[in-house]
């Protein structure tokens, strides 16, 4: 009989030559099971999602109670949903006043391609601002902002007036001119490997955005619902996006994603032509009550707050292997760079055979990824972090006979 990894391998479409194979029976917490009982620790929350942990009984128990009202009903934006309504109305009051409407959709690389359509139709525009070795999204418009041409060469032509960027460079922002419709930019980059901005960069070039009257689209799929330390990561920085992404931890595990704008931005999609975006299921009742669920959990816990004793002694910790460069950090969301490459492989592999599950990022070679559930606590990460201390010995004795 042909075993279910099998099956995988012969009739789930594939996205590497080498998937992880990890088969799943259950999670919980901070824990995935594999199907022999096995635990391994989740320290990257599936990409920074599953920021509340694996199954939050109060995520668990609002998806049930959805489940048995309703499901879908009709194309988003159309029929007045009771889950959509509570959780815009909860977000938007902890978001800059200004920023009055939201547009549900189901995943980060959608809010991408909707940003871009309008900073497009408001400005009437056509050029984007992108930073090299940001990460927006796969789909094509999205795969567009990519400045690594190894990802997006075979996939051209793609969308034309893109315009790179490097991040924290002042010099730069001169390509933002008055004919950019939009600047779209990671708070924090993710996949560079966790780089930090510039304070003062930052601040020129969203002053830069209001000068030429492009508008300023920040993306917190990876960074938003406390992964940093703040609820957003922009609101440490002094900034206002005109157009904020949101995404992956948003749903506590469920598929949802969505854009945050003011009224007259998000209205220019709305008449002449009617109709300028839509989704078959963005808002989904489900997804939206599972957010709703997660976020008040959020607001009204301690997890935000204990982000930063969680993460400093993480730091600590690693930081003083010989066989680590530099641990990099925004809150949770953590680079933990090796000082020569050869290790790292032979670091993520060992951690995951001894039960810690670290991730690649797309566009550092030399670090691996810790985003774990903000629930972790201090004694877990202690387990966590001697595991991981395990995995740089055995990295180091590689090369060492």
């Amino acid at each position: 009989m042909i075993s279910l990894r099998q099956l995988f391998l012969n009739q789930v479409a594939q996205t590497s030559p080498t998937p992880i194979m990890l088969e799943v029976d259950r999670a919980s917490g901070v824990f995935i099971y594999d199907v022999t009982g096995k635990r391994y620790y989740d320290m990257n929350s599936g990409i920074a999602v599953s920021s509340l942990g694996h199954c939050h009984p109060k995520v668990i128990s609002a998806i049930q109670h959805q489940a048995s009202q309703y499901l879908h009903t009709m194309v988003y934006g159309e029929h007045v949903q009771s889950p959509q309504v509570q959780l815009a109305q909860l977000l938007l009051s902890q978001i800059d006043e200004a920023m009055d409407r939201i547009y549900y959709l189901m995943s980060g690389t959608e809010a991408t391609e909707l940003a871009m359509k309008l900073s497009k139709r408001y400005t009437r525009r056509y050029k984007i601002v992108a930073c090299r070795n940001a990460y927006h999204g796969s789909t094509q418009g999205a795969e567009s902002l990519r400045s690594d041409e190894s990802y997006k060469a075979f996939y051209r032509p793609l969308l034309p007036g893109i315009v790179h960027i490097n991040f924290n460079n002042t010099e730069d922002l001169v390509k933002i001119d008055d004919t950019v419709a939009g600047v779209i930019i990671e708070v924090v980059q993710g996949e560079a490997g966790v780089i930090l901005p510039d304070h003062v960069w930052l601040r020129h070039l969203a002053l830069r955005c209001k000068e030429v009257g492009a508008l300023l689209i920040i993306d917190e799929i990876q960074t938003g619902f406390g992964r940093t330390g703040q609820l957003f990561a922009h609101l440490r920085y002094d900034i206002s996006p005109d157009i904020l992404l949101l995404g992956k931890a948003m749903g506590g595990g469920m598929p949802i994603s969505a854009v945050v704008s003011r009224a007259a931005i998000m209205s220019s999609i709305v008449h002449n032509p009617s109709l300028g975006h839509i989704t078959t299921f963005g808002g989904h009742p489900v997804s939206c009550a599972a957010a709703l669920a997660g976020l008040e959990a959020l607001l009204q816990g301690n997890l935000i707050d204990e982000v930063s004793v969680k993460s400093s002694y993480v730091i600590k910790r690693l930081s003083a292997h010989p066989l680590i460069k530099e641990v990099r950090n925004s809150g949770l969301l953590m680079a933990v760079e090796v000082t020569h490459r050869k290790h790292l492989k032979h670091i993520v592999r060992r951690a995951y055979e001894l039960g810690v599950i670290v991730d690649w990022f797309l566009f550092n070679d030399r670090s691996f990824r810790l985003a774990p559930p903000l629930i972790v606590s201090i004694d877990q990460l202690r387990e966590v972090c001697d595991v991981l201390i395990r995995a740089f010995d055995y990295a180091e004795k590689q090369y060492s006979i």
